[in-house]
């Protein structure tokens, strides 16, 4: 599915919106909300709507691309918990996911816990995103 040609950034934008539609799809559909939530990143990444579209229905046996710095990281698991978030209704097996992802990024299992609930609270709290993100870097600097 992914060109050779493609940079790495590229396919780990890629992954990472397949990573949010897995989620999104993880309780058996992909609601209205959810999906302009995978847009709108997508958008914010440079990607035009119709291309989220088309990636998300066609993705199928696609290799994770991991990002490589700890920012990047932090960024795929906030949009990760924000789409947990998008339709109101948290599953376990949409936190599981998160987690699963989170520890698959590098995050070691101990904190990963711990950061996905200091993302949710903030996002529930109304926090912007840098300082839920100042506060989450703070953590994991200490563990």
């Amino acid at each position: 599915m992914f060109s050779i040609f493609e940079s790495e950034e590229t396919k780990r934008l890629k992954t990472h919106i397949i990573n949010l539609g897995t989620l999104a799809k993880i309780d058996g559909h992909l609601d209205s909300a959810e999906m302009e939530h995978i847009i709108s990143i997508g958008e914010r990444k440079g990607m035009r709507p119709q291309e989220v579209k088309n990636l998300l229905s066609s993705c199928e046996n696609i290799k994770m691309t991991m990002p490589n710095n700890d920012l990047d990281r932090f960024d795929q698991i906030y949009d990760l918990v924000e789409m947990m978030l998008a339709d109101g209704i948290v599953d376990d097996s949409e936190m599981d996911f998160c987690i699963e992802i989170a520890t698959k990024m590098g995050f070691r299992k101990s904190v990963v816990g711990i950061l996905i609930k200091k993302i949710t609270t903030g996002v529930k709290d109304g926090l912007d995103r840098d300082e839920i993100k100042a506060e989450a870097i703070s953590f994991l600097e200490l563990q």
